[in-house]
Order: structure tokens, then C-alpha cells, then sequence
């Protein structure tokens, strides 16, 4: 790579990590097509949740970036992609003030969306942020201890898929509480490729993900198992006469099924980068399928 000036615009582009803004834009397009499928769609909202997923996604990869580096977990063995602070393109005081403007503008645009529901979003939003910093931060940082997977079901999922739907409709539905399980489980699929390629490293830095406490063959199986229940989870829609909403997303089992197999021959080191972008693919395809299964039904 080129050389990255210090605390440059491709300095914080880099950080900002915008091929991760598939898994926060994904659950908000599945949430939007839940209110089209059921004629509650609108436009301002929808665009207001999409920003504010966006905005809490790069503030969570600002801090996932600082904090790992003053941890020392971000080492030269690291096998996945580069990090601001570690590789010095970003000053650890620069990033400090480009988390906390990242926040502040993430709560502002987010506060827009006080017009459309009520106080609860408060809750919702201070939530987002409080985990976004516990995820990587405090003595019991989250990611360290296991839970990743929980919460990216969870705030990756029921959050953000749930919340886009309630926004436009004050309300909430089965197919809304099916559809945020099933895309937290799809999510989830990129952390558990990111902790499989790490386990060595995050063994030896003290980072016991689920993966580090199961060993390889648990997480091995868990990817692949993760994209087949969600697959599966989405027949339900067929219950309520939503045909294709149960139909299209099993096209998705075709390519995270060759995934899987590529990943289980790489097995180790740098390599399995390609399956991370792989994954990230299947994942915006499982979302759109899933959409348009809504929307057409």
C-alpha cells in the first residue's frame, strides 16, 4: 500500500472502513421492506435510519481501531486488514476527537427520528452507543469475553431491522421479530470469519471469543450453520402468504455453502481475508433477496 499521510482524509477513509458499511446498511433494507410489504413505507425515515446506521458503524470501527491498539491486540501478526492507529495513520488523540464527533453527529441525526416515534429511541440510541464503546472498552470489554455474537444479533438484527420497521409504522409484528433473527444470525457470519482467522492471535492476546473457548471445528461449523438456519428461519414467511419471502433467500445457500467449503480448505492465515469478502457479499445478497421476497409478496 502507498503511503498514508498522517490523519489525512484517506487516513480516516481507511479507518472508517467502508466495506463494513455492508452489515449496517443490510439490516435497514430488510426493515424497510417489511414496511413496504405492508404499505407503511416512508421515505424520511427510512433515509434517517440508514445514516444513523452508518454513522454508528464507523464510530464503532473508531473505536474498535483505538482501543485495540492501546489494548495491543492490533500486533504485526495481524492477519486481517490494517489498522489507522496501529499503522500510525491516525494519532490516537486525532481518533479520540473523531469518535467523539462521530457520536455527536451520529445522536443528532438520529434525533430526527423523535418526530416520527417516541422517547423510547432515546433509550434505543443511548444503547447503541453505550455498547459501541463495551464492545472493545471498560473491564469487562465484551468482544474479549465472548459475547460478540450476542450482540451482533442483537444490535445488528432486532435493532436496527426492528427499529426501521417501527419508525414508520409504530408497530411491531412476527414477521419483524423472524426477520431480525434471521439477519442477526446472517451478520453474524462475517464476526465469526473475523474470529476464525484471528483465533491464534486472539488466544495469545487474551481475547477468548466463542471460537477461542470451542476450538476450530466449532467454529467451522458454526458459519455454516448460522447461513442454513437463517435460510431455513425465512419459510415461516410462507405461514402468512409471503411466498417468495420464504423461497428467494434459500438462493443464498448456493454461495454461502461454496463459501464455506473455501473456507474450510484455507483453514488458516491471511487467506481467509478472501472469505471475509466473500461473505460480506453472500450477506448484501441474503438482504436483498430477502427484500425483494417482501416486497413483490
Amino acid at each position: 500500500m502507498e503511503k498514508v499521510e498522517r490523519n489525512s482524509i484517506r487516513a480516516w477513509i481507511l479507518a472508517a472502513r467502508p466495506k463494513t458499511l455492508t452489515g449496517a446498511i443490510t439490516p435497514v433494507i430488510i426493515g424497510i421492506a417489511l414496511a413496504v410489504m405492508d404499505n407503511k413505507f416512508s421515505w424520511i425515515p427510512a433515509v434517517i435510519c440508514i445514516l444513523f446506521a452508518c454513522l454508528m458503524q464507523i464510530a464503532a470501527n473508531f473505536i474498535n481501531d483505538l482501543f485495540d491498539f492501546l489494548k495491543g491486540t492490533d500486533r504485526e501478526d495481524r492477519l486481517g486488514p490494517e489498522r489507522a492507529c496501529a499503522q500510525g495513520w491516525i494519532s490516537a488523540g486525532a481518533m479520540k476527537t473523531g469518535i467523539i464527533i462521530t457520536v455527536i453527529i451520529a445522536c443528532l441525526v438520529g434525533s430526527v427520528l423523535l418526530f416520527y416515534a417516541g422517547w423510547e429511541l432515546i433509550i434505543i440510541g443511548l444503547l447503541c452507543v453505550l455498547f459501541a464503546f463495551l464492545y472493545t472498552t471498560g473491564p469487562y470489554p465484551l468482544s474479549y469475553n465472548g459475547w460478540g455474537d450476542m450482540l451482533v444479533i442483537l444490535f445488528f438484527g432486532f435493532v436496527p431491522v426492528g427499529g426501521t420497521y417501527y419508525v414508520q409504522t409504530l408497530a411491531w409484528t412476527s414477521d419483524v421479530t423472524v426477520a431480525s433473527l434471521v439477519c442477526g444470525l446472517i451478520v453474524d457470519t462475517l464476526l465469526v470469519v473475523n474470529n476464525y482467522r484471528d483465533r491464534d492471535a486472539d488466544q495469545g492476546s487474551g481475547k477468548r471469543t466463542i471460537i477461542v473457548r470451542f476450538g476450530e471445528p466449532f467454529g467451522r461449523y458454526l458459519y455454516l450453520m448460522l447461513g442454513i438456519v437463517a435460510s431455513w428461519l425465512c419459510i415461516w414467511f410462507a405461514t402468512d402468504g409471503h411466498i417468495y419471502a420464504a423461497i428467494l433467500p434459500q438462493l443464498y445457500l448456493i454461495f454461502h455453502l461454496r463459501t464455506w467449503e473455501k473456507m474450510v480448505k484455507i483453514h488458516s492465515g491471511k487467506k481467509l481475508n478472501s472469505i471475509l469478502g466473500e461473505t460480506s457479499r453472500n450477506m448484501l445478497l441474503f438482504g436483498l433477496l430477502l427484500s425483494i421476497g417482501l416486497v413483490i409478496s
